[in-house]
């Protein structure tokens, strides 16, 4: 696939109309956009340091509630004393942005708001026209560590989606956990809706609190539509990458299966050779035969189930149950999930390795079961 424009969308605090820009992400990803979601209720700091790390050419803001000349100018403003204000601000919010609004917004920096009855093809073309072609580089003083590690990542990735890099051959791949450094890094994988997302949030909020200095990096995975763009969204639900010791890349699969990147191997080794003590990578939600993992990319394996994974014959169809070092089996609090459990650590027990079983509900305030998985992952570094 060609290196696709990228777009940051989000709506802002205080604003739970979310309905106009789910429409709008779905139609950008079906044009080849691939769409970074920031979610709802978010403050304009969250949107213009998540901008920088996705490294976007444009950030787009539907708001519904009032109060977008204030919001918009304020992102504009702080894009602009970042020095990001190549990232360009366009958006829209139905009737509620007037015309003398829109001449307010234009004067303090925003590019472009589209008014009611604007159809979502002419958005498309808008985007297409305008924020494709080359990043444009850096301008004024010297760029902050985000926005140089958010570059050099884009790089990476582009140079696979052009064709100037290709991935190695599995005979012709070397492991590279030896290269990590002092990093640890950490893969989860598993099938989709099994929680993840939320567990790898409580996970970094965990190692924020235990290792005050630790800085953390996440490369988080999701799917592209087949010759189209990618909807990436578990910025929607990562609360805790906000902070100044996160660092967030959101990555889609550009037509490779398995549930990572073809620039996922090249991009980690950039991150463990830029101080993080932490780098964990979460792939796309796979199925019975993803084993993503196998190249000696991580110190450690985790499969994060849902408890409803079906008949135990499906069980024994899950090629990455002999695979993982640990298996997570998240919303524990669920029915049947005792049961689940129980058919599991069976299914571990067959295989004869030193595999670990751990239960856990990440949506939980200080579950233990997440509070055992970082006491598991983090033994080595005590």
């Amino acid at each position: 696939m060609a290196a696709p424009i990228r777009v940051l969308t989000a709506v802002p605090i205080c604003d739970g109309h979310d309905s106009a820009i789910n429409t709008i992400n779905l139609e950008f990803i079906r044009h080849g956009i691939e769409v970074v979601y920031l979610g709802y209720h978010r403050y304009a700091t969250d949107m213009v340091r998540a901008a920088i790390q996705e490294d976007v050419k444009a950030l787009g803001i539907s708001s519904y509630n009032g109060g977008h000349v204030e919001f918009f100018s304020e992102v504009a403003r702080l894009l602009r004393k970042q020095g990001a204000d190549y990232i360009k601000l366009f958006g829209g919010g139905g009737g509620t942005i007037t015309g003398n609004d829109d001449v307010i917004m234009r004067r303090n920096g925003v590019d472009k708001i589209f008014f009611a009855g604007t159809s979502l093809a002419d958005m498309v073309d808008y985007v297409h026209k305008h924020y494709g072609g080359p990043h444009k580089p850096f301008r004024g003083s010297k760029p902050n560590a985000d926005m140089q590690l958010a570059r050099k990542l884009t790089e990476i990735e582009d140079a696979y989606a052009n064709g100037k890099k290709k991935r190695p051959t599995p005979k012709g791949r070397k492991s590279k956990k030896s290269n990590h450094g002092q990093t640890r890094v950490f893969g989860f994988t598993g099938p989709g809706g099994a929680g993840k997302t939320t567990l790898i949030d409580e996970l970094v909020l965990r190692l924020l609190h235990r290792e005050p200095k630790a800085r953390i990096a996440i490369l988080s995975h999701d799917p592209s539509v087949v010759g189209a763009g990618a909807l990436l969204g578990d910025r929607a639900t990562m609360i805790n990458s906000q902070n100044e010791r996160v660092f967030m890349r959101s990555m889609a699969t550009r037509g490779q299966a398995g549930g990572l990147s073809p620039a996922t191997e090249d991009c980690l080794m950039l991150l463990a050779g830029s101080g993080f003590d932490y780098v964990i990578i979460e792939t796309v939600g796979t199925g019975q035969e993803a084993m993503p993992f196998q190249t000696g990319l991580v110190h450690k394996t985790i499969l994060v189930m849902n408890p409803d994974y079906g008949s135990r014959l499906q069980l024994q169809k899950i090629v990455m149950l002999d695979l993982a070092d640990i298996v997570v089996v998240n919303k524990s609090d669920q029915e049947r999930a005792r049961t689940a459990t129980s058919e599991i650590g069976r299914r571990l027990d067959q295989n004869k390795q030193s595999q670990i079983l751990v239960s856990t509900v990440a949506n939980r305030h200080r579950d233990a079961g997440v509070d055992e998985l970082c006491d598991l992952l983090t033994e080595q570094n005590v």
